[in-house]
């Protein structure tokens, strides 16, 4: 083996290593803290905010996505939810737009990667054009492209990701049978003596955020393989000629084909350190990792059953231009 191949292989070797620990751990401790932030603010209450009609609704919806993403297979779930509580169209749509953007992963991913300023650009574009979208698609009346039966009365998950509520034969406050809904936020008040040990709230909170890493593990390392990979055997002209600033369609190409790949902020932003260091521009970072975060095939293929093609269209529409947006703006003002 050449010495070149040698040192390949020792820098992919060492970046594999410090971006799975660092990456895990802050996973892991801002999963943590997030589930903490659960227990207090429950779908059910975020559900009852956003189904209340003020001007407010808009800047609200937002923050509340970007705080509460709750676990993503409840997505769907949780805006038919809003659709059934009647909540304003506008702020609804603020929130399924800000929820995948801006949640405490990502944003940790982003101070981390790349540092606060490049967060702080990604956090206020991806706020300010869910804000506008939202009021843009309210004022337009594309809430006409919301299928009627999405607004039918039916089984809605939106607690834990369980699939459904949870009959018990007894409360843990009261001595006689009763049923009641599982939730991630149940917790009894004094239990009886003769009562079952009540598992601690911070332990619960663990256990789901461990259950949580378990399934994005696989993700995750994907993204930090693949960002070793290139980090070490990719050539840095190569990336610079085809991605690089001077590479004008390079924006809107890696907007575009982050929504079929799917690829996972989890993955995607590992992967994009090592690109950056390679010297594909951040202008086309921004745009790659807006437009996979934000929609999905199999998000596309979900909504379909909530919206019309007009609504669908608009949507995607959104994301990429949020994308191509983002990524343009940043070219031009840290460029």
């Amino acid at each position: 083996m050449s010495p070149d191949m040698i040192t390949m292989f020792k820098e992919t070797l060492d970046m594999f290593v410090f971006l799975a620990v660092e990456l895990t751990l802050l996973f892991l401790v801002i999963s943590y803290l997030v589930g903490i932030l659960q227990e207090y603010i429950s779908p059910q209450k975020v559900q009852s905010i956003l189904s209340s009609r003020n001007g407010k609704g808009y800047f609200v919806a937002a923050m509340l996505g970007s705080i509460t993403p709750f676990c993503s297979c409840s997505t769907i779930p949780f805006l038919k939810g809003l659709l059934r509580a009647r909540a304003g169209f506008g702020p609804m749509m603020v929130f399924l737009f800000a929820s995948p953007l801006l949640n405490p992963i990502i944003i940790g991913l982003f101070v981390v990667t790349f540092g606060i300023k490049v967060a702080l650009f990604y956090f206020v574009m991806a706020m300010g054009v869910s804000v506008l979208a939202g009021f843009a698609l309210e004022k337009l009346g594309f809430e006409k492209y919301v299928r009627e039966e999405a607004y039918q009365q039916g089984e809605l998950t939106t607690s834990c990701c369980d699939t459904k509520p949870a009959p018990v034969t007894a409360s843990c406050c009261d001595t006689k049978p009763a049923p009641v809904v599982a939730s991630c936020d149940t917790v009894c008040g004094a239990a009886s003596h003769s009562a079952p040990q009540i598992e601690s709230r911070w332990l619960r909170v663990w256990r789901t955020t461990w259950k949580d890493f378990k399934q994005v593990l696989p993700y995750l390392f994907v993204g930090v393989l693949l960002g070793s990979f290139i980090y070490g055997f990719i050539p840095t002209d190569l990336i610079a000629q085809y991605a690089g600033d001077a590479t004008w369609y390079a924006i809107p190409i890696a907007a575009v084909i982050g929504i079929p790949l799917y690829i996972r902020a989890e993955a995607v932003i590992p992967l994009s350190a090592a690109l950056v260091q390679k010297g594909m521009a951040m202008g086309s970072v921004m745009a790659l990792i807006i437009g996979s975060a934000g929609a999905s095939i199999t998000e596309v293929i979900l909504l379909k059953a909530i919206f019309k093609n007009q609504m669908i269209a608009a949507f995607l529409a959104v994301i990429i231009g949020m994308a191509v947006g983002a990524g343009f703006l940043y070219s031009v003002i840290f460029g």
